[in-house]
């Protein structure tokens, strides 16, 4: 069986670290340390860890590199998240949120997952997201939070 390819997004990462989200970001962490699953990352994911607490930013480092895919920031990429911003999906401030939400739907990830409920894990946005992503011929993009996509041991 084919493993689930996984973007995260910064908020996963520093959800390791937060109260609220620590439980499932850590679970997930644990299943790409495990190699269950395959965690996506761009340079702008990279890029933004820079600014983070060092204790955020080392964090990614824990998974295997066999089970951690860096997608690099393309033109096509840009061109989408700019097209989500003309089509008001999200407003040019949140240009980043925009550019996370076309890596992932251009490079063959199975889900995004993420803790920004605001501009990325919100049913009004996704549906906006997954409308311009299918009048562009594009795949449509599945969105979720680590909570929803960890396995729960029986």
């Amino acid at each position: 069986m084919r493993k689930l390819r996984i973007y995260i997004d910064t908020s996963v990462i520093g959800g390791c670290f937060d109260k609220e989200f620590a439980e499932w970001s850590n679970v997930l962490f644990d299943e790409f340390m495990a190699g269950k699953k395959i965690a996506v990352i761009s340079d702008l994911t990279i890029s933004e860890l820079e600014l983070a607490p060092d204790k955020v930013k080392n964090k990614i480092d824990e998974i295997p590199a066999s089970n951690l895919i860096k997608i690099d920031i393309n033109q096509e990429i840009i061109s989408l998240a700019n097209k989500y911003i003309e089509y008001k999906a999200v407003s040019k401030k949140f240009i980043d949120d925009a550019t996370h939400i076309a890596a992932a739907s251009l490079n063959n990830v199975n889900i995004l997952v993420s803790w920004n409920f605001k501009h990325i894990v919100n049913y009004n946005r996704i549906k906006l997201y997954n409308s311009i992503n299918m009048m562009m011929g594009y795949p449509l993009i599945e969105v979720r939070t680590p909570r929803e996509v960890i396995d729960y041991e029986h």
